[in-house]
This record gives C-alpha cells, sequence and structure tokens, in this order.
C-alpha cells in the first residue's frame, strides 16, 4: 500500500492478500490524527457520534449537516485513511434525489472518498444510482442501528433459517447493485462467514466473530473512553476513560490546595509597568 490516501484499489489488494482489514469508528480531528498515524487503513465517520459524541439514546437524531462537519474535521485529520461518512437516517431512504444530493455534500463539502447506507432490498436501487453517480457505497447488513425501533432493540440478527437466507440474499443484491465492501453488525459468526464467503467484496464485521475480511470498532470502545458500559462484541485496548478522570481529579484538587499553576506554567512582566496607582514589577531573581 502506498504512503497516499488508501484507495478502493488498495482495498482490493488487501482482500485479494487475504490480509484482514482494519477499520475504526472515529469522529474528530484528533481521534483521526491518532488512527491514521497508526497505520489503520479505513476510518467510518459513524452516526454512531448521536450516542458517544452527542448524549443522544440512539443514533436517529444526527443530521447531514452533523456528519459534513464531522466527516470534513476527521478528514483533516488523515492523509493516508479512506474515509467512509455514514449517511444518517432519512437521508437516503425517502428519495433517489436525496440520496445524491446528501451523498454528495459528505462527498463535496465533508471530504469523504464514500458513504455507508443501511438496509437490504430497500436500498439497493439508491445504491445503484449512487454508484452510478460516481459515488463509492458501503452497505450495511445484520443489527442496522437506524431500524432499532422496528426491529425492537440491539440484538443478533438473522438466527432463524428465514432472517439467515434474507440476509444473505441481500447481500448478494448490495454487490450486484455495485456497494464496494459490506457490514455485517450482530451477526452469527456462521452467517457472517457464509456471506464472507459468497461475495467477492470485503465484509467488515462487527460482533460477526472472526471470519470477516476485517473488522471495525468504535474509538471510544476499544480505549475503553465509555465507563459505565462495553458492548459485548468490543473489547477493551487501553482504560483511557479511567486515566482520563484521574488526571481531571489530580488536577482539580491541585487546583484547590494551590498547587496549579506552579512557577512551570506561569509568566511574568520583563520590566516595570507602571499602572498609575500600582508599578508591576518583574520578580526578583
Amino acid at each position: 500500500m502506498s504512503q497516499n490516501r488508501t484507495t478502493l484499489r488498495d482495498v482490493r489488494r488487501l482482500l485479494e492478500s487475504e490480509e484482514p482489514i482494519p477499520m475504526v469508528t472515529a469522529y474528530d480531528y484528533t481521534s483521526a490524527l491518532l488512527v491514521d498515524r497508526a497505520g489503520i487503513p479505513m476510518i467510518l465517520v459513524g452516526d454512531s457520534m448521536a450516542q458517544t459524541m452527542l448524549g443522544f439514546e440512539d443514533t436517529l437524531p444526527v443530521t447531514v449537516d452533523d456528519m459534513v462537519r464531522h466527516t470534513a474535521a476527521v478528514v483533516r485529520g488523515t492523509e493516508r485513511a479512506f474515509v467512509v461518512a455514514d449517511m444518517p437516517f432519512m437521508s437516503y431512504q425517502a428519495s433517489t434525489a436525496d440520496a445524491l444530493r446528501n451523498a454528495g455534500r459528505l462527498l463535496k463539502e465533508g471530504g469523504a472518498q464514500a458513504v455507508k447506507v443501511e438496509g437490504g432490498s430497500a436500498v439497493v436501487e439508491t445504491v445503484s444510482a449512487l454508484v452510478g453517480a460516481g459515488v463509492a457505497v458501503m452497505g450495511h447488513l445484520g443489527l442496522t442501528p437506524q431500524s432499532v425501533h422496528q426491529l425492537g432493540g440491539y440484538g443478533i440478527q438473522g438466527r432463524t433459517a428465514e432472517a439467515a437466507r434474507k440476509l444473505l440474499d441481500d447481500a448478494r443484491a448490495l454487490e450486484k447493485a455495485g456497494a464496494f465492501a459490506l457490514v455485517l453488525e450482530l451477526v452469527p459468526a456462521e452467517l457472517a462467514q457464509e456471506v464472507t464467503d459468497t461475495l467477492n467484496i470485503p465484509t467488515i464485521g462487527i460482533g460477526a466473530g472472526g471470519g470477516c475480511d476485517g473488522q471495525v470498532q468504535v474509538w471510544h470502545d476499544l480505549l475503553g473512553l465509555s465507563l459505565d458500559f462495553v458492548p459485548r462484541h468490543a473489547s477493551k485496548y487501553a482504560e483511557i476513560g479511567t486515566t482520563i478522570l484521574e488526571a481531571l481529579e489530580r488536577w482539580s484538587a491541585d487546583v484547590r490546595e494551590r498547587r496549579f499553576p506552579t512557577e512551570a506554567q506561569t509568566s511574568h512582566v520583563r520590566e516595570a509597568i507602571d499602572l498609575g496607582s500600582k508599578v508591576l514589577t518583574p520578580p526578583a531573581e
């Protein structure tokens, strides 16, 4: 892979070489900068920012404006990563015209290299139209968070024969429509493996077992920034949340006890300054 920005050709080469593809969901300049420097080839700017960054209960309140702003921040923080932006709820479901206009904003204003849409047969025509307009599209099957109320919550999908067959059919249809990759979220490992074996495009798993072509994890889950809840499909590779909390508590105590700031964080006047009622003078050396 070149040191320039990752392209779909690079992603395809990873698939052909059978090298697993790591992908991180990130939302801002600083996190993107670190993901990029770690050499991770793909970043998803997820509408999960609703929960992780904006404090909502689900992804539904996120707007296209939210996605454009956060995507642009992520792109500014990267030099090499291929950046995929989620299309938020109702930015593509109502009409193909909406989908084209909003995807165009994510690419033109946000600087994304691709967009991601949720759903199977219902969005196949939209995916085809986007691809026909020159937009790279990633699909998303299994647990589709934008349909959380319809699904009845955040649970494993595809556990029955009927549901598994539908998911596999939807995966084939998305590939035929031109999707370049497919996220499989909260899908039984055996079904995810079958989808992976069936398709000629990479599958990116999250809670879908180790048989997918790649794996995606949320920045906050990966680094332990979420103190109170970690999804079963996530693994903490650091305890950054606890470290930050302890640092804030130490700093707060130092302020209260007047241990901060110290001389190292302080500046002084270089010469006497006459204020009329008082003269400010440099400290004695």
